[in-house]
């Protein structure tokens, strides 16, 4: 665990799936530098398929049950390990990796990171590749009766085997020596693989550079993980795959709310990718088009994610994405509250009668920002098909013992011109203010002396 604060950046799979390359990369990193980085956007990370030539467009290619032909091969090392497609990323031929796409977006002030599913590539055990330093080949090492549900391309590990240990050192020291700042480890969580969790992280703290670590699928895991997790990992995801769906976003609020009480600078749970901008160009789920969610929902999908300090990684394309959702992500306290808040929590949900939706009040305490020392986040949000006033009297959100005679309140979206339902305490000491359908309204309170 190095990171300071959960991660914010862009991943390639809710809109190029595994057909990512060298090209959108950069595209997406020349507007990241431009537009988002003094935002706080700073990570590009490429999805499934970097290493695998045989992908389709639109997904996983389904192996399942099958075995490799001889043209239905992975881009490995002699030591089994996973080398980039150079047809799809040039500058890693001759065995380069991506250290030379590395150093670029290093220059540009970018950190860059990958997918890897756990456990280690079927075709390196079938051929019998050797694991760096050892006497071991692949086929000793692996557990051959593990593998992924959806995705046969690995095996997992037999963890009582001295290799095992020693191959996820090797694919960890490589990576380190491109630069890699990032890893997304897939298939780890669901069901939970606590051998490994800590096989894998064990590596990555061993391996000479600071990565963060990002651990999935997420599932319904119990928070019983939590301490466990904190020693290995930097996030782990807490839900399915999430995409562009009001019904989807609306599950997001309970998990949310039962991780927000272990939240810390020690790992943070995530939510999953952002589904927003221009996604399904050639992706797992849907056709080419800009994302279903409304623009108060992707106010609501935001906040909610900032205000319980999940990474926030954007699936959209970032060139090609409209420039309202883009505007959005120039919201500099999305930043500010999810690297510099405490004791974040859901503090109100109540379900109105005689209407279709929940009020539900999250609240946290500032550490640091652009705010006054002292203030307090509130997000108002409002769940129902109608506009409707979101009531939470101050001192639920201020907490015991925090309440100075008077509080300025800031509107956070007011910045990027997306400020809706003027908040206002009223005589009794009740914050209000009317919601949009699906939408919030995000504030400071900032004392006043």
């Amino acid at each position: 665990m190095t990171a300071t604060r959960p991660a914010m950046g862009w991943n390639s799979w809710d809109s190029y799936g595994t057909s990512v390359n060298e090209d959108i990369v950069m595209n997406n990193a020349r507007y990241m530098r431009d537009h988002l980085l003094e935002h706080g956007w700073d990570t590009l990370v490429l999805d499934a398929g970097w290493f695998d030539p045989t992908v389709r467009e639109g997904g996983w290619k389904d192996r399942t049950g099958e075995a490799f032909g001889a043209g239905d091969r992975f881009v490995l090392d002699r030591y089994g390990r996973q080398m980039p497609d150079a047809r799809k990323f040039p500058s890693a031929a001759d065995g380069r990796g991506f250290t030379t796409l590395a150093a670029r977006l290093h220059d540009m002030g970018l950190k860059l990171g990958f997918h890897l599913m756990r456990g280690i590539p079927r075709q390196a055990v079938e051929e019998k590749l050797p694991i760096e330093g050892t006497s071991y080949t692949a086929d000793q090492v692996a557990d051959t009766s593990s593998t992924c549900v959806w995705n046969e391309d690995n095996y997992g590990l037999n963890l009582d085997h001295p290799g095992a240990q020693a191959w996820y050192d090797s694919q960890l020291r490589l990576y380190a020596s491109w630069g890699i700042d990032y890893l997304k480890v897939d298939d780890m969580q669901n069901p939970f693989y606590e051998r490994e969790i800590a096989a894998f992280g064990k590596a990555v703290r061993d391996c000479g550079r600071d990565m963060f670590l990002s651990l999935s699928p997420g599932g319904n895991m119990s928070t019983r993980y939590v301490d466990f997790l904190r020693q290995y990992g930097d996030s782990w995801r807490i839900s399915e795959d999430l995409w562009d769906s009001w019904p989807s976003l609306l599950d997001q609020f309970a998990k949310l709310a039962r991780w927000a009480p272990y939240q810390s600078d020690a790992g943070w749970a995530d939510a999953d990718m952002l589904p927003m901008g221009r996604i399904g160009i050639c992706a797992e789920r849907g056709e080419d088009r800009q994302g279903l969610l409304g623009v108060e929902e992707r106010k609501t999908m935001l906040t909610l994610w900032s205000m319980a300090r999940s990474n926030l990684m954007f699936g959209g394309d970032l060139p090609t994405s409209a420039p309202s959702t883009l505007r959005m992500l120039e919201n500099d306290a999305l930043e500010d509250v999810t690297a510099h808040t405490v004791n974040n929590t859901e503090a109100k949900r109540e379900r109105i009668i005689g209407t279709d939706g929940d009020e539900i009040v999250w609240a946290a305490d500032t550490t640091g920002g652009s705010v006054r020392p002292g203030s307090v986040y509130a997000a108002l949000f409002w769940t129902g098909s109608a506009a409707h006033e979101v009531t939470m009297q101050v001192q639920g959100i201020t907490g015991l013992g925090h309440a100075p005679s008077e509080w300025r309140i800031v509107d956070l979206w007011d910045s990027t011109g997306f400020a809706t339902g003027k908040a206002f305490v009223d005589a009794d000491g009740v914050l209000r203010a009317t919601v949009r359908p699906h939408g919030v309204v995000w504030v400071a309170l900032e004392p006043v002396a």
